[in-house]
């Protein structure tokens, strides 16, 4: 997760005139395809050893992704990039860090075919879970095809559809519950907005709804030559599914939602504390430093960002 940290004091609330929004909660999903996409979402079978599910990388009581620098596919490979959250993905207006899918349907398709990652195919899939004869029928009740590569993408796109966190404390102090915030989250909040994070990390998911070039201030800060280790096709960010110049260090801008739970940070997962990362993009994104008190108010604003849902507390 990469952090892209100014602007109006926030007393008198207006929503409509408020950067960010909450999380809508009258949401409607097809309960069985939900309850059919989960049960996929944990099924080793979709990975060609049938070792590894989406929840090996994605565990949803650790947030929606692991706690790991870049997340361990089949063989043991490690991955290229950080595991972003799978918590209000649907809410990005692309996914993957680079935007190579233009929605979650089409996203299912990257990690089955990644060689590094479930390292499958659709028909391999397909095959196993048609000799599943439960499985079978609880693809006939919902789908008169049944058991395809289409459906059981679909499946799973409602089960990550419905993996929205709820009535965050900082979404009900938007609606005017003004005691859901405490004053230094009220504080960091102003902050955030004042030193320019807002720019980047705005909107419902605060975040996910644009690109942005990671270490915006080169003549000042150079993110990737101060790392100390040598650039990788995944450091190219957009260009590495474009191929255009105007694309390199550009990213999708992740969802702050679940900030507080998805270390490690950036692309590369390269940091580890939430603190440090919003020092790091103090620096490298707006070229200041910004003092350590400001910072720890900064990260207890992302802190009541969090919201709800089952599956965190299964």
């Amino acid at each position: 997760m990469s952090l892209l940290l100014l602007c109006t004091p926030v007393f008198a609330m207006n929503l409509s005139s408020e950067p960010i929004s909450p999380v809508p909660t009258d949401n409607r999903f097809n309960p069985d395809k939900v309850s059919l996409g989960r049960t996929l979402f944990h099924d080793p079978r979709l990975s060609s050893d049938n070792s590894i599910s989406c929840a090996s990388c994605h565990n949803l009581k650790q947030g929606g992704a692991d706690d790991a620098k870049v997340s361990v596919g089949v063989r043991g490979e490690p991955g290229t990039a950080n595991t972003p959250t799978v918590f209000n993905s649907s809410l990005n207006f692309v996914q993957f860090w680079n935007g190579r899918a233009a929605d979650l349907t089409e996203q299912v398709n990257g990690p089955v075919h990644n060689p590094v990652e479930m390292d499958a195919n659709w028909p391999l899939i397909v095959s196993r879970l048609s000799q599943d004869p439960a499985m079978g029928q609880r693809f006939e009740a919902l789908y008169p095809d049944g058991v395809n590569e289409a459906n059981i993408r679909d499946a799973i796109t409602e089960f990550e559809r419905s993996l929205l966190t709820l009535n965050a404390p900082f979404d009900r102090w938007l609606r005017g519950e003004e005691s859901a915030l405490s004053d230094e989250q009220k504080t960091g909040y102003r902050l955030f907005k004042s030193y320019g994070c807002i720019s980047c990390h705005q909107g419902t998911n605060v975040g996910g709804n644009m690109y942005a070039p990671f270490g915006a201030v080169k003549d000042i800060a150079d993110y990737f030559s101060e790392r100390g280790t040598s650039l990788t096709e995944t450091d190219l960010g957009r260009y590495s599914a474009t191929n255009d110049t105007a694309d390199r260090y550009l990213f999708k801008v992740p969802s702050l939602r679940l900030a507080s739970l998805t270390s490690p940070y950036f692309h590369d997962g390269s940091v580890k504390e939430l603190e440090s990362a919003i020092k790091i993009m103090g620096r490298f994104q707006l070229g200041r430093e910004i003092p350590a008190e400001h910072i720890t108010a900064i990260s207890s604003f992302i802190e009541s960002l969090q919201g709800n849902h089952p599956e965190l507390n299964r």
